[in-house]
């Protein structure tokens, strides 16, 4: 079992979910992030006042998945959100010690559906 979590664009969220969607990966959580990174962000003028701004908008997609599904999700994502420019995001793959089902007590892969 994996924990899947990517940061990606905002405007690109319909277009990875389609993906994951079309590889039959269902389950995933959404939260809207902060964060910088080679983008270092960009200087705006408001009233009159300059101001850098180095926290963009992200979107953080959480997906726990078993071990036949790590690619599968990984394609789906990269498919979905690169643009080949900077900024595109990033995905982070950690092993999964243990998934619960609250609602029927299933534990492990049978858990995670």
């Amino acid at each position: 079992m994996k924990l899947i979590i990517a940061y990606i664009q905002p405007h690109k969220l319909n277009d990875v979910k389609q993906e994951l969607f079309r590889s039959e990966i269902h389950k995933m959580s959404v939260t809207n992030a902060l964060g910088c990174g080679q983008q270092k962000g960009f200087t705006e003028s408001y009233r009159g006042v300059a101001i850098e701004v180095n926290l963009l908008k992200k979107v953080r997609i959480e997906i726990a998945v078993n071990d036949e599904f790590v690619q599968p999700t990984i394609d789906a994502i990269i498919k979905g959100a690169r643009s080949g420019n900077i900024g595109d995001g990033k995905i982070f793959v950690m092993p999964m010690e243990e998934c619960i089902r609250i609602r029927s007590g299933e534990t492990g892969s049978e858990a995670i559906g």
